[in-house]
């Protein structure tokens, strides 16, 4: 926990949720789509990206393995500025990484340059271990108790968007053309339409993005101001040692771990997986992972909405892991019958529950471990769901290879059971909604006023 000082009440702003903070929402969702759009750009092309540079299947999927990679070597040292320097510090860096990430690709156009890839998208990875962790910090600071959940989906909604994106463009603009200097050419459209679009969020970033709106939008963020908190080194890693003394988190941090593990793994592999089954169907592939995200999308804002209303956190990422396991087996059975749409509605069912998940498994542990810094209990479950996605992938990938996507399939079914497994038995301490619940009673605040903006 931080070391705090004491500050008079009357240095407290009022309570009040501003309108401008759903321009900040908007502003995160833009870069955050178009930092995670770079995640699967190269390997949902796989079978192209081979012909242009030469190289082999498990090479490109390093261009997506880096993004895993990256994170848990610069987790503790990116939370511990974001807690230190806040919200617009790490608005700016991760805005910032990412365009100019995406603008190192740029000079990547050519069968020899593939190196130039990997550096690209190793900047793009860095851009993310200071952006997937703020939806929930970002949530408690700007807005309503009543709205927290929601906005934490709608911040992960960006995360999916860009991988939906991701899944779709690459393969409607770069083809499996028998020229190689046409697969250059489109490469080289993807690459510039890409830093282009990234250019107006820095801008907006750069102009306002503050590091806490001018009023606390709830008592229990008032209470937060009336202390000034003293982030140092010591007092950072005091915090990161008390997460790691909850047994509560400890689980749900690895329940959480698996599930995004496996959705990492599984988007990285998916058009050797379609492949596989269906021989050169790559915009199919495409098109699926699409379905799938576009699902997701819908299930994370619907999961956010409910979780606000009911505060079921345990019971409602319980259903969801079961649900996605379920839903998997599903989908194995229809790539076996080699049904499209069959395939096509597995798919979709199945990312809407597996990308469900990542919001819902964030608030819980946002539960579970409140008062500690919101970005450093996500950093923390992103550095195992990394981790674990990194082996999921390599792992996951050589077994496809070896022994067939079947089997590949039926490994991250029994995953997610164990995932499920484990969420069943993860307490259900709901530490925040106590917190709001004390801060309001302490006040003698109605609860409509909540609501209120």
């Amino acid at each position: 926990m931080l070391e705090k000082k004491s500050t008079d009440f009357k240095d407290v702003d009022e309570v009040k949720a501003l309108k401008r903070r759903w321009y900040i929402l908007a502003v995160y969702v833009y870069y955050a789509t178009f930092s995670c759009f770079q995640w699967v750009e190269y390997s949902i092309i796989t079978n192209v990206v081979m012909r242009y540079y030469n190289v082999s299947a498990s090479t490109v999927d390093w261009t997506a393995v880096m993004f895993m990679i990256v994170w848990p070597i610069f987790v503790f040292p990116s939370s511990f500025l974001i807690d230190k320097l806040g919200l617009r510090f790490a608005a700016l860096v991760g805005c910032f990484l990412t365009a100019i990430g995406a603008a190192v690709k740029l000079f990547s156009i050519s069968p020899d340059r593939f190196s130039i890839v990997l550096l690209g998208q190793a900047i793009v990875s860095l851009s993310q271990v200071f952006i997937l962790s703020l939806p929930p910090k970002l949530a408690v600071t700007w807005f309503k108790p009543n709205e927290v959940s929601t906005v934490c989906s709608i911040g992960v909604f960006g995360v999916m968007l860009g991988s939906a994106m991701g899944f779709l463009i690459p393969p409607i603009i770069v083809k499996d053309d028998p020229d190689i200097s046409q697969i250059g050419a489109s490469l080289k459209v993807l690459c510039w339409g890409l830093t282009l679009v990234v250019v107006p969020a820095c801008v907006a970033v750069a102009i306002y993005f503050p590091h806490q709106p001018a009023n606390p939008p709830s008592e229990a963020q008032a209470e937060e101001r009336r202390q000034v908190e003293l982030v140092t080194l010591r007092t950072f890693l005091r915090s990161v040692k008390g997460l790691l003394k909850n047994k509560a988190f400890v689980m749900q941090m690895f329940g959480y771990g698996i599930c995004y593990g496996i959705f990492s793994a599984f988007g990285t592999l998916l058009n050797q997986f379609i492949l596989y089954y269906f021989p050169g169907a790559a915009e199919d592939a495409g098109r699926m992972g699409l379905v799938m995200i576009l699902s997701g999308m819908v299930g994370g804002v619907l999961v956010g909405v409910i979780l606000d209303k009911t505060h079921r956190y345990k019971e409602t990422t319980f259903v969801i892991y079961l649900m996605s396991t379920i839903f998997i087996g599903g989908l194995i059975f229809a790539l076996e019958l080699k049904l499209k749409l069959l395939i096509y509605l597995a798919i979709g069912c199945f990312g809407f529950f597996l990308n469900a998940y990542i919001p819902a498994g964030i608030e819980f542990a946002t539960e579970l471990t409140y008062p500690a810094n919101e970005s450093t209990t996500t950093s923390l479950m992103t550095a195992v769901s990394q981790l674990l996605g990194v082996a999921f992938t390599l792992g996951l990938g050589w077994l496809n290879a070896e022994w067939g996507t079947f089997w590949s399939l039926s490994i991250q079914s029994l995953l997610l059971a164990l995932g499920t497994v484990l969420t069943s038995f993860v307490p259900n301490s709901l530490r925040r909604q106590a917190a709001f619940q004390k801060a309001v009673e302490f006040k003698e605040i109605p609860q409509e006023e909540l609501t209120k903006n």
